[in-house]
């Protein structure tokens, strides 16, 4: 169809997913994380190293899906960092995250100039290919098709395995355990810091995911700050979701629209600052946070360090 509503229609909701993606991973991984009792305000610093290690892996093998295994597998090392920090030294865990966050950002700059030798930028590397001209010939909803990348169906279908795994399995029901009562589990048999350890890595996996779809899914290069905050708009969503993947993913839908109007607002030919736009997202971040926090309910050992043996 070339109606130009239909069109504009296709374009927004297509870039409303796209910009939702990178969000819902690592909001995914925050449920898992703090659904085990530890908070994970690292996952900035996660998807900064994803989103690098993803273009690192497509720039030295050339291949973009290696990139994607060099993204899981550096979010997953910067959370065991964190995992090791919080459940095995028990730091705070909100310091444990926030030095990663720090640390993250000035290491991966030094990484860029080694690998790269230039400051801020990588160079440019082959994205995750997707066939957008086949998926186009669908009728009807093939110019929506078309838009997407494969990370917007990887994350979908991770929401409702993450939601199976979670509330319909055994090892789900041990997550949430540890997360509200870990002195019970424990004495249950199951391993507190086993189970913690598991789904803060697991978080570095998601989070890993979420940088790779900015720097190989929706571009093709890393620059600093293209994370941009997400992180922590991935932990507003979570808890706007009240830590469950279902919700947690309509949150950064609602996000991943502000992005999208900042978009589309000149075309639309609102006399608006275009700064109001830039900062819109994070302002409604602010307002949901204050709106809804005191509605939800975290685990009840969210943020709390076990130290086994203690009354």
């Amino acid at each position: 169809m070339s109606n130009p509503v239909f069109l504009a229609i296709v374009g927004i909701v297509s870039a409303t997913l796209r910009l939702a993606t990178p969000l819902i991973f690592a909001s995914l991984g925050g449920v898992f994380s703090e659904r085990s009792g530890v908070v994970n305000i690292a996952l900035e610093g996660i998807m900064t190293a994803g989103a690098f290690f993803a273009v690192l892996g497509s720039y030295v093998t050339g291949n973009p899906w290696m990139g994607v295994i060099f993204a899981i597998l550096g979010g997953a090392a910067f959370a065991a960092l964190h995992a090791y920090l919080s459940v095995h030294l028990q730091a705070d865990q909100v310091i444990s995250g926030t030095g990663i966050n720090v640390f993250s950002a000035a290491f991966i700059s030094f990484l860029i100039f080694i690998f790269f030798g230039t400051p801020s930028q990588t160079s440019t590397v082959a994205s995750l290919p997707y066939p957008s001209a086949m998926f186009a010939k669908i009728p009807l909803i093939g110019p929506f098709l078309a838009e997407l990348n494969w990370f917007v169906w990887l994350a979908i279908v991770l929401v409702f395995v993450s939601h199976y795994v979670l509330f319909k399995t055994p090892i789900g029901l041990r997550i949430r355990a540890v997360g509200e009562h870990p002195k019970a589990a424990d004495t249950l048999g199951i391993s507190v810091y086993k189970i913690r350890y598991l789904s803060v890595i697991l978080s570095g996996v998601l989070g890993g995911l979420g940088g790779a779809t900015l720097s190989i899914g929706i571009m093709n290069l890393y620059r600093e700050n293209m994370v941009s905050g997400r992180g922590f708009i991935a932990l507003a969503a979570m808890i706007f979701g009240n830590w469950k993947p279902k919700n947690a993913m309509l949150a950064c839908l609602l996000f991943g629209f502000a992005e999208t109007l900042e978009l589309y607002a000149k075309g639309f030919g609102w006399k608006i600052p275009g700064e109001f736009y830039a900062a819109f997202p994070y302002l409604l971040t602010m307002i949901v946070l204050a709106g809804f926090v005191g509605k939800t309910q975290a685990p009840l050992a969210d943020g709390v360090p076990y130290r086994k043996g203690e009354r």
